[in-house]
C-alpha cells in the first residue's frame, strides 16, 4: 500500500473530486427532488455500483500491461500525470454551471440500472480511473492490482458517501445545487488546482 503521505494526498484529491457537483451527483439530486429520497438512495447505489465495473477493469488491465510490458508502468504514470494536469486545467479554467438533469419517474430497480449504466458507460470515468489510481501505487510495497482494488473502493466508498448525503437532502439538496454557484466554483477551481500540484509532482517528483 501506500505510505501514509501519498494516502492522504490521495483521500485529499479524491474527496474534492467527490465534492465537485457532477453529472453523477446531479443524477441524484434529480431522482431526490423528483421522486424523494428512496430513488436518490437508489441512484447513488447504482453509481456505486458502476464504479465497481472500472476499478475491475482498471486491476486487471494494469496486472496485463505489467506483465507483458515491464516498461507500460512508468509510461502509464507520466501520461496519467499529463491526463491529471490537463483536467485540473479544464476544472480550474471553466466557469459553466452544471443544471439539473430532468428524469422520468421510475421503479426502484430501473433507477439502481440507469445509476450503474449511466457509471459504467461513461468514457471519462474509465480515463479518469486509468489515470488516478495507478499514480498512488507502489509496485514495491505489494501487489499493484491489491493495491489499486483497495485504493478504488475507498474512493468509491467516499463517493457514495457523497451522494448518499445528497439523497437525504432530497430537494433541499437540489436546490442548493442550484443556486450555490459560487460555491460550486470555488469547488471546481479547488479541485482543478488538487491535480494540476498532483499531476505536477508525479511528473517530476518521481518515486521515493
Amino acid at each position: 500500500m501506500p505510505d501514509a503521505h501519498s494516502f492522504l494526498l490521495f483521500l485529499a484529491a479524491g474527496l474534492a473530486l467527490n465534492f465537485t457537483p457532477g453529472p453523477d451527483m446531479l443524477y441524484v439530486a434529480a431522482r431526490s427532488a423528483s421522486e424523494g429520497r428512496s430513488a436518490g438512495v437508489a441512484s447513488a447505489l447504482g453509481i456505486g455500483a458502476g464504479t465497481l465495473f472500472h476499478i475491475t477493469v482498471v486491476a486487471l488491465g494494469l496486472a496485463a500491461l505489467l506483465r507483458a510490458v515491464p516498461v507500460a508502468y512508468l509510461v502509464l504514470r507520466i501520461v496519467g500525470a499529463i491526463y491529471l494536469i490537463y483536467l485540473g486545467v479544464r476544472a480550474f479554467r471553466s466557469g459553466s454551471a452544471l443544471s439539473l438533469q430532468h428524469v422520468e419517474p421510475a421503479p426502484l430497480s430501473v433507477v439502481f440500472r440507469q445509476g450503474v449504466i449511466t457509471n459504467v458507460l461513461n468514457p471519462k470515468v474509465a480515463l479518469f480511473f486509468l489515470a488516478f489510481l495507478p499514480q498512488f501505487v507502489d509496485p514495491g510495497r505489494g501487489n499493484p492490482v491489491v493495491q489499486i482494488v483497495v485504493l478504488g473502493l475507498v474512493f468509491d466508498f467516499t463517493g457514495t458517501l457523497v451522494n448518499l448525503g445528497v439523497a437525504f437532502g432530497a430537494s433541499g439538496a437540489a436546490s442548493r445545487l442550484r443556486e450555490a454557484d459560487r460555491a460550486r466554483a470555488v469547488l471546481q477551481k479547488v479541485t482543478g488546482a488538487l491535480f494540476i500540484g498532483l499531476g505536477l509532482r508525479l511528473a517530476f517528483a518521481g518515486r521515493k
